[in-house]
């Protein structure tokens, strides 16, 4: 919900009251959150959220994925999107058998 209406404080804050309260977040969460920033044009916080997941070993999935990328187009943080990149492809390659 907070994705559709654009409302990423609201999505962060949410994330935040969940790890307070000891509630597991998951892919869809995460998901939910980062693409709420990438709306909002907040590329600092979706790549954060985009971190966290990596650290608290959730898995990404491709909308998590294209939400960090777009969210570093909108914020034309270059830099910031082919090391997504690299790093995307790091973790597939650690995944193949």
């Amino acid at each position: 919900a907070c994705e559709k209406g654009m409302q990423w404080v609201q999505a962060l804050q949410l994330c935040s009251e969940m790890a307070d309260c000891r509630v597991e977040r998951n892919t869809i969460t995460y998901s939910a959150a980062v693409s709420a920033c990438e709306k909002g044009m907040q590329w600092v916080q979706a790549l954060q959220l985009f971190r966290e997941m990596a650290d608290s070993r959730v898995e990404r999935n491709m909308i998590t994925d294209g939400a960090a990328m777009s969210a570093c187009e909108k914020g034309m943080q270059w830099v910031q999107a082919l090391q997504l990149v690299s790093e995307m492809a790091l973790a597939a390659w650690s995944e193949t058998p």
